[in-house]
């Protein structure tokens, strides 16, 4: 592939690595020069069961023979079970679909709006947490509270506050009569991969429920089953009221939702939000196969055994690891630069991420195993022993 040829063409809104792939099998990327790449990023996120599983990949080719997409103003048989899936496994009653983590949080912010002026109580600021993103639309930029991603996109829409992750005092000196809802990550992904205190947790949930306050929680980087559990909120016992999806919910198809409790989704009236894509019969199709999979018996268990054998083997190289299940930072001093290192371990086979200030961020394909963790590691071995 001709790169320089590619730039005359495409926007220059992404840092692409000179890298191009033409297939892929399990966790494994293979380029035009037939060169094999150990997969840790899985499209950020987003490919849990990997690449070419054969489940998923007759599921679509299937579905393509026969409708690919209609309008949601009619029917769709797979949307309808790939709803139930997620509300039986949920704490949630309805779900909307639409076709990424972007919109699935525009969405959750106009639910929580329309939710509040249908009970005719004026509140509609929302709390997010530094370090957090929440999407690239307007309003998910002005919820990231990230300076970065919000410069240049002045006027921000209004009603948003931030608080300080991980501290409760910071978010009772943000509530007032017009507080409407926080949002938050529980595991913090492209701030760092941070996961929140679990007595933080429980005691803003009691501070939400006490004062009439919606809890809602983005779970498109950390739901289905990157955790170790198909939503990151069932570590945390707690019901949220709103939670987000998107990333792994197709296993690359797009497709974004949302789900909510009765009481709020019954707001969404016809004609106040809509997505024409959103959960078409394709999406839905890869949807239904991804969470089959996810919750078979002994699917999360192994995510959650191989997340902490990911987790110990990498703290073997001394430097701070956290996370859960199979999303997992590892924190490097100042003096070694996890871009570099990305960029290293890329030309020796292996892709991972950054997040944060300098943080390696791995969030492989869920069904990797431990011998393809063993030679991540090895590359990441070679690779820091350079520095």
């Amino acid at each position: 592939m001709n790169f320089e040829e590619a730039d005359k063409y495409l926007f220059p809104n992404y840092a692409r690595l000179p890298y191009s792939f033409v297939k892929g099998e399990g966790c494994y990327l293979y380029d035009e020069d037939g060169k094999k790449y150990l997969d840790m990023l899985s499209g950020i996120a987003v490919n849990q069961l990997g690449y070419n599983h054969p489940k998923l990949t007759e599921s679509i080719c299937r579905q393509a023979k026969e409708i690919i997409h209609v309008s949601n103003l009619f029917y769709i048989k797979p949307q309808y079970e790939v709803a139930k899936i997620l509300v039986e496994n949920s704490c949630g009653d309805k779900v909307f679909f639409c076709n990424s983590g972007a919109e699935a949080n525009e969405a959750l912010i106009k639910l929580i709006r329309r939710y509040f002026y249908d009970k005719k109580e004026n509140r509609y600021e929302i709390i997010t947490f530094e370090g957090s993103f929440h999407g690239r639309t307007l309003a998910t930029i002005t919820a990231t509270a990230q300076p970065k991603y919000q410069e240049g996109f002045q006027p921000l829409p209004e009603g948003f506050k931030y608080a300080k992750f991980n501290d409760i005092d910071s978010v009772k000196q943000l509530i007032n009569d017009k507080t409407a809802a926080v949002l938050i990550e529980l595991v913090q992904g492209e701030g760092g991969v941070n996961p929140a205190d679990k007595e933080f947790i429980k005691e803003l949930y009691s501070l939400c429920r006490e004062n009439g306050i919606l809890f809602t929680v983005d779970e498109v980087q950390t739901g289905i089953g990157r955790t170790g559990k198909l939503f990151a909120y069932q570590h945390y016992d707690i019901e949220p009221d709103i939670i987000s999806l998107a990333k792994g919910l197709g296993g690359g198809v797009p497709i974004g939702a949302i789900i909510a409790k009765d009481e709020i989704a019954k707001s969404f009236v016809p004609g106040t939000h809509a997505s024409t894509f959103g959960g078409n019969y394709l999406a839905a199709a890869a949807a239904k196969v991804v969470l089959e999979e996810i919750l078979s018996d002994g699917f999360l268990d192994k995510v959650i055994e191989n997340g902490e054998y990911l987790k110990e083997r990498l703290k073997t190289f001394g430097y701070p690891v956290k996370g859960l299940g199979l999303m997992i930072g590892m924190d490097l001093p100042e003096e070694i630069s996890a871009k570099e290192i990305m960029k290293k371990a890329l030309e020796n086979g292996l892709i991972i991420g950054t997040a944060g200030k300098n943080t390696l961020r791995f969030v492989p394909p869920l069904i990797i195993r431990k011998d393809d963790i063993d030679l991540a590691v090895n590359i990441l071995e070679k690779v820091l022993g350079e520095k």
